[in-house]
């Protein structure tokens, strides 16, 4: 099964424990840790289930290609790291 790993910033607001959950899709698997973790849904994923403008997702080491298509195949020993992705620095 998937092994969805999330970064500790994403700790300084809720619990975010590395998880392994079923799902054969991005969208499943992240309705599998939201199923747990419902609280996490509103930090990863806007209102219109995209992932969120400052969110990064990787999957087994490549950046996800579209923030709103999120029908990826996931293979079952697939690795995902979900960033809260960084911006500003000199102007």
């Amino acid at each position: 099964m998937p092994k969805v790993h999330f970064t500790k910033q994403l700790a300084r607001f809720l619990p975010v424990p590395t998880m392994v959950v079923d799902g054969s899709t991005l969208a499943e698997v992240f309705v599998a840790v939201f199923d747990q973790h419902p609280q996490l849904k509103s930090y990863i994923l806007d209102d219109q289930d995209a992932v969120r403008q400052h969110v990064a997702v990787f999957v087994d080491g490549i950046q996800l290609a579209s923030r709103t298509r999120l029908d990826e195949h996931i293979e079952a020993d697939s690795e995902i790291y979900v960033f809260q992705a960084l911006s500003g620095g000199l102007g």
